[in-house]
């Protein structure tokens, strides 16, 4: 455990820090899943309108460093493809 003031600080500022990231990853899977799971029924505008939805989420936390840009980008690109692929 921390010794110093300082040290104690920080690892306070680093448990806030570990919980307000976790929660934007989360949001992030969230988006994700909303999209899968209208690719998965088949609902091609549904799975549209929900792509739209995310892709902000998703260049937002890559933006603040949340996820790695190239991850953002990644679950963009597979996405889209499935939607494209959607007849």
């Amino acid at each position: 455990m921390a010794n110093t003031s300082q040290a104690r600080k920080r690892a306070k500022q680093s448990e806030n820090r570990r919980r307000h990231n976790a929660s934007f990853r989360s949001m992030v899977r969230t988006y994700i899943k909303k999209v899968d799971a209208a690719i998965e029924d088949g609902h091609r505008k549904a799975a549209t309108e929900a792509y739209s939805n995310a892709v902000p989420v998703i260049d937002r936390m890559a933006d603040k460093g949340i996820i790695h840009k190239n991850k953002a980008a990644r679950h963009k690109s597979r996405l889209n493809s499935a939607i494209k692929a959607l007849k």
